[in-house]
């Protein structure tokens, strides 16, 4: 196994890992209160109930899919698919990273991790 792979693969266990964290946290401190709030209100039907709460976990989804792909193309696909799948989750945790930024607006484990990640891709990517 190349540097370039080792890069991706870290970029992708950390990708993933700090999706599963941050999946516990949403769902501990933002989805279980709003549940609390949805059935103490009433108006808000059971289907838009269960779609808001599924949409809440995309980016979990999204993040921890990313981790997983990036480690799979890291050890068995070549170098166009590299690309590609680095693409799409740099962008992912770019987005993340500067979402995460703008809104704690000091150091935070998120953004640190999710750039450190970026950062592990487009290293993973450079042509030697």
């Amino acid at each position: 196994m190349d540097w370039q792979s080792i890069a991706l693969t870290m970029a992708g266990v950390i990708g993933g890992g700090t999706a599963v964290v941050h999946g516990m946290l949403m769902q501990r401190l933002i989805i279980r209160p709003l549940e609390a709030v949805f059935v103490a209100d009433g108006r808000i039907s059971a289907p838009l109930q269960r779609l808001v709460l599924l949409l809440l976990h995309f980016t979990t989804l999204n993040w921890l899919l990313s981790g997983l792909a990036l480690i799979v193309a890291a050890i068995w696909f070549e170098q166009n698919v590299r690309l590609a799948t680095g693409l799409l989750a740099g962008s992912s945790f770019l987005y993340a990273a500067s979402i995460s930024l703008w809104v704690m607006r000091r150091p935070h484990p998120s953004w640190i991790l999710m750039t450190v990640a970026f950062i592990l891709i487009v290293l993973g990517l450079t042509p030697v």
